[in-house]
This record gives structure tokens, C-alpha cells and sequence, in this order.
């Protein structure tokens, strides 16, 4: 079988299968002799950087000495993106021989594609003896596939409106279900949010028996400048290093996603009773491999890819470009998902656009082109629609002058299909 027949299969086979809840991914890995129970490491949720939360602390653990395991959804370009052994892809003949093994197991419980991913990366970074495994929230945190995970440390990064038909619609009952991944005893640090989401955490901690570790509270970000080449802070955290550290990711959010990945670190090595050391947390974070987030792919123009795909995240985008590159135009080019709140996703984009070119993904969430026609026609009149990348890119390139920059952005999904065709 080769790897795009695989591919195609296990999408056929469990991509219709999607159902809220823990009994069959228990069962399975019960069945699977529960791998998840022999690994160690972080599981993070959140509305807004998780996933770079994950890829702060696989550098930093990788420059630690550690092996990494770094399970992570959605794949932007490749499946095999959600299996980072040691921070490079896992191959696809361990994927696949993983599946034929355990082939049997997946199709009578009726795994769901998230289900079947998520049971493959325990078995597999359980098979490679990985020390330190990371694991990515798919959706929400209390019913998510990725729960029978118990970590030495839990994360949540930040709650803002999103998944709301999935996780409710008030900031306090997605936090409740974002909460759902502390654990008993196990110490959860929490990221900047809302004062009513943070209550909301720390009333499901204090039943946990959970020590909460908040930022601006038991750690601090501050001071933070940022430029083309990466954003510097000050942190202080009594459990850790303090001074001031650089990560290569940009953006003002990726100081407080930081915080979030020091701070874990730090209680995991206090955990081992292992001493840090501010050098090697250093160039960790400064080498953080995680495409698609503020990533520059492109010059002559510059294109810049950002995976900004809620209001939360296209706030955080919007405030990054005006400060890094104050003086020029942006030609935003974006596809967004129907659940999404529309409205405000385009009302913060038209407020920096110069033009805003816009398309349909080929994710089976994505908006439409004529819904996407009605939202954005309400604030700007300098838009159109393309129907493929390639065009999409190329309209913006002609709306460009002297030193715009194109700025790709609204859903990971849509920035996957862009860095594919780059």
C-alpha cells in the first residue's frame, strides 16, 4: 500500500465516524494495553496558542536532552505532521505498519479519523520509549480524544469564543470544557484570558486538588518588544529562570505563549528535581520550528502566512502587523470557516486592509464564497473573490505597490493549502 492509498483509506474509512465523548478512544486504547499511561509530558488546551505553546516546549525539551513526542491537529500540509518524533515527522511505513497492526481494533469500536490519529501517536511515541510527549487538544479539552492523556503538566492557554455550537456560548462554559483536562493533583498553568474564564479554571482546579499557576500572578510576561526577526520579554516565575528571553516566533501573543511553555517546563524538570539552565532555555526558544504562525514565506513581494482563525487571533495578527511593519499597506488574502464569527473576523481584517482578497478552502467547514461576499461587503468595498490559490495570490500580487505586504490568514486549514502550494 502505498502512503496516498493509506491516506486515502483511513480518511474513507473513519472520517464519518465523528462523535463527542471518551468511551470509544478508552476502549480503545484498552484494548491497545493503554500506552498513554507510560508516557510523561504536557497536554495543552486553549481558544489561541496551543499549538505554539507545543512547539515552544518540544524546543525546549529537545535542547534539554530529552526525546520529544509531539502529537499535534490539524496537519497543515501532511498527515504525518501530527507525529513529530524528536521534532522531525514521523515516517509513514511506522504510521502505517502502527495501523495494519491495530487495523482490527480501530474498525470494530468504529474510530473516528481524530480517534485513530490520536490512539497511534500514544502507541507510537509509547513503542519509541519517548520521555517527554506533548499532546495537542483537538477540540474543547473534557470530551477530546487526547484526555485519557495524564500529564505532569496541564495547559491552558487562552479562552476566547470559539467552537461555540461544540463548547457553548458563554466564555465560562468553554472554559468549563477546556477545563475538563486538569487532572487530580496534577498542576495546571493558565495563560492570559478573561477574569470569569480564569474563575471558571480555578473552581474545577480547586476540585482537582490542582495548584494553578496564572500568568501575571505566579509568572510574568512583560516588557515585550518584537521585530522581523522574533519577540523578546521579560519573565519572572519563582519555579524557574527569570530575565530576558527571544523566541524566533512573532507576534506579542507568542511572549505570553512563552510564559505559557517556560513555566510548564520549569514544573516538569522541578518534577525530576533537575536544575534549568537559562542558556539552553534560551536557544530553545529561539529554534522553534512551527510553520504557518506570523511565518514569512515569500519576498518581492513578502507573504506573510498566520493562522489566525477566530476573532481572538486575527486581534493578535492585526496588532503585530501594525507594530512590526507600521508604514505598509497589507493585501490581506482569506478563507474562513462557516462557524466562525464572520463579522468580527472581517470587521479587524478591513480595519488594516489595504484590499482583501478572499476564497472558499476546501475544508467541508469553509465558508462560502457568497456568505463570505455578504460579511465583508459590510466593511470594506476594496475586495474580491478568487477560486483557487493560485489565483488568490495572484490578485493580490497585482493590487500591490512598492513594499505592501500580502498577509494570508482566517483558517489552518486555508494556510495549509497555501504553504502546499509554496
Amino acid at each position: 500500500m502505498t502512503y496516498q492509498e493509506f491516506l486515502e483509506y483511513i480518511y474513507r474509512r473513519h472520517s464519518g465516524n465523528i462523535k463527542l465523548g471518551l468511551e470509544r478512544i478508552e476502549a480503545i486504547l484498552r484494548e491497545l494495553g493503554n500506552p498513554q499511561r507510560r508516557l510523561a509530558g504536557v497536554h495543552i488546551a486553549g481558544s489561541n496558542g496551543k499549538g505554539s505553546v507545543c512547539a515552544m516546549l518540544e524546543a525546549l525539551a529537545l535542547r534539554c536532552g530529552y526525546s520529544t513526542g509531539f502529537n499535534s491537529s490539524p496537519h497543515l500540509v501532511d498527515y504525518l505532521e501530527r507525529f513529530r518524533l524528536c521534532g522531525k515527522n514521523a515516517k509513514y511505513e511506522q504510521i502505517m505498519e502502527l495501523y495494519l497492526r491495530h487495523q482490527q481494533i480501530f474498525e470494530q469500536n468504529q474510530a473516528s479519523f481524530f480517534e485513530t490519529t490520536t490512539a497511534l501517536a500514544f502507541e507510537l511515541f509509547a513503542q519509541e520509549k519517548i520521555n517527554f510527549s506533548i499532546f495537542e487538544v483537538g477540540l474543547g479539552g473534557r470530551l477530546d480524544g487526547t484526555n485519557p492523556f495524564v500529564p505532569d503538566v496541564s495547559v491552558i492557554t487562552s479562552i476566547s469564543y470559539d467552537h461555540t455550537k461544540s463548547l457553548g456560548d458563554t466564555l465560562e462554559k468553554i472554559a468549563q470544557e477546556k477545563a475538563g483536562i486538569i487532572k487530580n493533583g496534577v498542576p495546571v498553568v493558565v495563560g492570559k484570558m478573561p477574569a470569569n474564564a480564569l474563575a471558571e479554571i480555578e473552581r474545577v482546579a480547586a476540585a482537582k486538588g490542582s495548584t494553578v499557576y496564572r500568568c501575571g500572578s505566579e509568572f510574568s510576561v512583560s516588557n515585550i518588544s518584537q521585530d522581523a526577526d522574533g519577540t523578546s520579554f521579560d519573565y519572572r516565575f519563582a519555579g524557574g529562570i527569570e530575565g530576558r528571553y527571544t523566541t524566533n516566533l512573532l507576534g506579542k501573543h507568542q511572549a505570553f505563549n512563552a510564559g505559557c511553555a517556560l513555566t510548564a517546563f520549569s514544573l516538569f524538570e522541578q518534577k525530576r528535581k533537575k536544575t534549568l539552565d537559562f542558556d539552553s532555555l534560551q536557544k530553545g526558544l529561539g529554534a522553534v520550528n512551527w510553520q504557518g504562525r506570523m511565518q514569512i514565506v515569500s519576498k518581492n513581494p513578502t507573504i506573510l502566512l498566520d493562522g489566525a482563525h477566530n476573532e481572538e487571533g486575527v486581534s493578535s495578527l492585526v496588532e503585530s502587523l501594525q507594530e512590526i511593519f507600521p508604514k505598509r499597506k497589507k493585501v490581506f488574502v482569506v478563507s474562513i470557516l462557516k462557524d466562525k464569527n464572520l463579522e468580527k473576523m472581517y470587521a479587524k481584517i478591513a480595519s488594516a486592509a489595504k484590499s482583501i482578497v478572499f476564497c472558499q478552502n476546501s475544508n467541508s467547514r469553509a465558508a462560502g464564497g457568497d456568505l463570505q461576499k455578504e460579511v465583508v461587503a459590510k466593511f470594506t468595498k476594496n475586495y474580491c473573490y478568487e477560486t483557487t490559490v493560485p489565483s488568490a495570490l495572484k490578485k493580490a500580487k497585482s493590487l500591490c505597490e512598492g513594499d505592501d505586504l500580502i498577509v494570508v490568514c482566517g483558517s489552518l486549514y486555508w494556510v495549509g493549502e497555501v504553504l502546499e502550494f509554496f
